[in-house]
């Protein structure tokens, strides 16, 4: 409801200048420190000053003295040196509010422009962990909120089957363990198989550091996956499948749905990568490098390369004096090389082949075929080399694209914009955003409760980095049956006297909402520092603590209907009267005896504006943080007013309606988070 007054406040401002002042200014407007100085501020009048050579508090005054009444606005004043303040209409935003709450998220037009959203792309080597968390809640969050204003989303998750980590795993299993393929096959389709590799993983890991001759054999094992021949090739479509699909069920316990699973050996086996290896060389984008440590690989020039290069001719620049062009970081070098002197693609290489077909500018499109049915019936489809199943959608052709990938492959990401933008697709490259996040660590508490040796300096520091190759991490299994545990245990103790299926079925939203809330609340750029403790803790800014707000607003309700049969109710936690428009609302929110009560309205009316500002910073953790909030306001409100002993039937009828709104806002917020809220707790 802010957000729709606010923007009401923006367009009366546009156009009151545009026809007074014969000017267009871009309306940019705030909320004030302090609820005396009103609900919206702006302050165009000083940028107005200046292009009309006046003070910009008598152009405040002209303005607020002149402009038409705006709905929704009770009165706009001047203050201080030429800011334009809104009150609010505090009775009509309470009931616009009410009526507003609860409604379903905005559908997308037919034929709206599409947004791809990549996310979690594991590789389908092992288990997956708590980093993979963070990117799968991040991704989904951010799905749910554009959603939630009307975007058209389509949900990938790329699956790296061909690539450097499954060939680990592959040469495990053919030369440490001597297992067949039959061997390897009754191994996955027991529970547990990503474990098995998660282990296998390390030790692979320290078999090739042992002998830096292994590595040949590394990268004839990869050569061998990516062209598709041999035992290494079946083995390694034999093991990623199994583990793609131990990620999907336990991704399956965090609510997380995906539309297309799109695999890397398609790209390859439908040789997406030769018409886009072809487009490079023909625009030059890319050149074979004869000489030097890349001597044999076909590398991406990139437009700062081609200035520097430009720029040193002979006789005019002292080599010494030029390090950044000469000592290269290894990653960045490592990212510009597109094919390997072997012959094997690199991940940047295929991954442009990727955008190309994701943005509709490749003359070709992949098989399809069922291949996971989610808990909620929603079907995931896979890419596949050869037949398709009936039914499939329309994947691909996108507008714009986000992938979800840690910041750490920031570098990789600019090279594969920069890849499209030098094949003359610019508008496309401005289009690919990367959703970048940082990594989770692990705190040497958390370290030392894992097992994991930790050095005296790092016992010191405030996180311990996780590592998969060394296998130190906190698989994302054990720490959703953790948090369970934890939440069984404390539902024994408070509820005996439910059933185990009732205990059990509360226990699982409170841990999945303690995880994905943890997992939420910091921002991006944060690297969080995981401990059990704090992810099991319900007090605090915690899921759990939103949670038992909406639990003790369902008591209230609860209540309140067994004391008034008048109240109708649609089960014991929707209360549906009275209604915003049957109460005399003015007489409580009058200032300044209301304002206690309007601070929790304006709060609770404000979950559309922390929306639209998640979506434009791309930062669910506007959300954690708005659901906080208001859970936090609620609590004071609770304990401050007596709702269902307040002697003042039409005072209590209010606060009634105020605390089921609230509610409403609080579900939603925790929806828009993959959150469920629990009847009781």
């Amino acid at each position: 409801m802010y957000k729709a007054v606010e923007e009401r406040i923006r367009k009366a401002l546009r156009h009151h200048i545009h026809e007074r002042y014969k000017t267009d200014l871009p309306i940019v407007t705030e909320r004030p420190p302090k609820l005396a100085m009103g609900e919206v501020a702006s302050p165009v009048c000083f940028e107005l000053a200046k292009r009309l050579k006046k003070p910009p508090r008598a152009l405040a005054q002209e303005i607020a003295n002149s402009l038409k009444a705006i709905p929704g606005v009770a009165r706009v004043e001047v203050a201080g040196g030429g800011y334009l303040n809104a009150f609010l209409d505090r009775t009509e935003f309470f009931r616009g509010a009410c009526a507003e709450a609860g409604h379903e998220s905005l559908a997308a037009p037919a034929g709206a422009p599409k947004t791809i959203v990549e996310h979690t792309a594991i590789n389908p080597n092992k288990a997956a962990h708590i980093g993979h968390l963070r990117n799968a809640v991040l991704g989904d969050t951010f799905i749910r909120l554009l959603r939630h204003v009307g975007r058209r989303v389509e949900v990938q998750n790329y699956i790296d089957n061909t690539g450097v980590q499954v060939a680990d795993v592959v040469l495990g299993f053919l030369h440490l363990e001597k297992k067949s393929i039959d061997d390897v096959r009754a191994l996955a389709a027991a529970p547990k198989f990503d474990y098995v590799c998660w282990d296998l993983y390390t030790r692979v890991t320290q078999f090739l550091a042992e002998d830096k001759s292994r590595l040949e054999l590394r990268a004839q094992t990869l050569k061998e996956i990516e062209q598709g021949h041999g035992d290494a090739a079946k083995l390694g479509e034999l093991i990623s499948t199994a583990i793609v699909r131990c990620h999907l069920r336990t991704l399956d316990r965090l609510g997380i749905d995906y539309d297309l699973l799109t695999q890397e050996s398609e790209i390859l086996h439908l040789k997406f990568w030769d018409a886009a290896f072809e487009m490079l060389k023909q625009r030059g984008v890319i050149q074979l490098s004869v000489t030097g440590k890349n001597a044999g690989c076909w590398v991406m020039q990139l437009p700062s390369d081609r200035k520097a290069s430009d720029e040193e001719t002979p006789g005019t620049v002292d080599a010494s004096e030029t390090p950044e062009v000469n000592e290269e970081p290894a990653e960045e070098a490592e990212a510009k090389i597109i094919v390997r002197s072997n012959g094997t693609v690199t991940y940047v290489g295929k991954d442009i082949a990727h955008h190309l077909w994701k943005f509709g500018l490749l003359d070709r499109d992949f098989h399809y075929r069922r291949f996971h049915t989610h808990p909620d019936g929603h079907e995931a489809w896979v890419t596949a080399s050869d037949s398709d199943d009936t039914g499939a959608p329309r994947f691909g052709h996108a507008h714009d694209v986000f992938n979800v990938i840690d910041s750490r492959q920031a570098y990789p990401q600019q090279v594969v914009a920069a890849g499209l933008r030098a094949l003359g697709y610019g508008d496309e490259a401005d289009r690919l955003k990367h959703f970048a996040y940082n990594v989770v660590a692990l705190t040497p508490r958390c370290a030392s409760e894992m097992g994991y040796e930790i050095p005296a300096e790092d016992a010191r520091k405030p996180y311990v980095e996780v590592s998969g190759r060394k296998g130190q991490g906190v698989k994302a299994d054990d720490l959703i049956d953790r948090l369970l545990a934890s939440s069984q245990s404390e539902m024994e103790s408070r509820h005996p006297e439910l059933t185990v299926a009732q205990r059990q079925q509360i226990a699982n939203a409170i841990a999945i909402g303690a995880l994905r809330f943890f997992l939420l609340r910091f921002t991006r750029s944060t690297v969080i520092a995981f401990d059990f403790k704090d992810a099991l803790n319900f007090d605090g800014e915690t899921g759990p603590y939103v949670q038992y707000a909406i639990v003790r607003v369902n008591g209230i309700l609860r209540k309140a209907a067994e004391q008034d049969p008048d109240l109708e109710t649609s089960g014991p936690a929707h209360l549906s009267r009275p209604s915003a428009s049957e109460i005399d609302i003015g007489r409580f929110l009058a200032p300044p005896e209301g304002d206690d009560l309007w601070d929790l309205i304006l709060l609770a009316g404000s979950l559309d504006a922390r929306v639209d500002a998640a979506v434009g910073a791309q930062e669910p953790a506007f959300v954690a943080r708005y659901a906080f909030e208001l859970a936090q306001a609620f609590n004071v409100f609770y304990h401050k007013h007596h709702i269902l002993s307040e002697p003042d039937a039409a005072k209590r009828a209010f606060l009634l309606r105020l605390t089921f709104f609230v509610r409403q806002q609080l579900v939603t917020a925790l929806a828009l988070m993959g959150i469920t809220a629990p009847e009781m707790m």
